[in-house]
């Protein structure tokens, strides 16, 4: 793992503000990602999980939303822990 990298648990290196270059706005891999989710949008609850997953990925190049994979990341973990315990009610 090199500086700057995020860890699978949402920690990131300590040059987190060289890897914002990666992410500059990029308007057709926005329409690439949520075209793809779009695609793999199903009615199971996974394949809605993972078009959630590629929608807020492509707010990563989305001149419009200011995001960080950190906040991505943690993101991802919380929609994947509350389907684990069953929904918001539960």
């Amino acid at each position: 793992m090199t500086e700057g990298d995020v860890t699978a648990d949402g920690d990131e290196g300590s040059d987190a503000s060289a890897d914002a270059d990666e992410f500059d706005p990029d308007p057709e891999r926005v329409d690439l990602l949520r075209q793809v989710a779009d695609d793999v949008r199903g009615e199971t609850s996974e394949s809605k999980q993972l078009a959630n997953i590629l929608y807020r990925t492509s707010d990563l190049y989305d001149e419009d939303e200011e995001t960080t994979p950190e906040e991505i990341v943690r993101n991802v973990k919380f929609i994947l822990e509350v389907n684990e315990r069953g929904g918001l009610g539960r």
